[in-house]
């Protein structure tokens, strides 16, 4: 993960939706709520609807940063 608090993420995706999804630091209510908001979701849609989502002054925050990861993954055909 790049210019956020937290300093990485373990993914879990199964037949294209979230499984689990773990921040390492950061703020964990948030992350809790993210992952919680998430879970059983497909990819491309939680994706679609946290990209570009800024914190503060950076130009990205946790949840863009998920969203750049998953469409990663999408890319790699999961």
């Amino acid at each position: 993960m790049f210019g956020v608090c937290a300093r990485g993420c373990e993914i879990e995706v199964e037949d294209g939706k979230l499984v689990d999804c773990e921040f390492y630091g950061g703020c964990d209510g948030n992350h809790k709520g993210i992952v919680s908001l998430s879970k059983g979701r497909d990819i491309t849609e939680i994706a679609d609807k946290l990209a570009g989502i800024t914190c503060g002054g950076r130009p990205t925050s946790c949840p863009d940063q998920l969203s750049r990861i998953l469409k990663q993954i999408i890319e790699m055909g999961e």
